[in-house]
């Protein structure tokens, strides 16, 4: 897809979303820190590709994965998942550094106690023949 096209998708997904959710414009825009204009533009698709944290700010506001919004405007995702730690941190941001400690511990015991490599499979290793 062109950047004209992703920013018409996002734009209709984004507009879909916010009436199914029955918010005008200018709450969306309350909400999320930005100007009406903005908002109206990026449902236009006007905005070619808007930056990852205006998307991160609608995805809050209007309860969408950051991930899908980032493929609707076509930013490159990884292919794979992070690992644990990275992904309890930032899942779990308010969760306080003891617990996400306990919680790292934890699935290592686990992990170690059922044989998983929690840094693999490597490239390859997973594909059926």
């Amino acid at each position: 897809m062109t950047n004209a096209t992703n920013a018409v998708q996002l734009g209709k997904a984004l507009k879909k979303r916010r009436n199914a959710l029955e918010l005008t414009i200018k709450e969306v825009a309350r909400r999320s820190g930005m100007t009406d204009s903005n908002v109206l533009r990026i449902e236009r698709g006007d905005i070619p590709q808007p930056r990852p944290e205006t998307l991160k700010s609608l995805a809050d506001v209007l309860g969408l994965a950051l991930s899908d919004l980032f493929n609707l405007a076509g930013y490159v995702q990884p292919k794979t998942l992070p690992s644990f730690s990275p992904y309890l941190r930032s899942k779990y941001s308010d969760l306080p550094e003891s617990a996400a400690r306990e919680m790292e511990a934890s699935f290592a015991r686990i992990a170690a106690k059922h044989g998983y490599d929690p840094h693999g499979p490597h490239d390859g290793e997973d594909e059926k023949e």
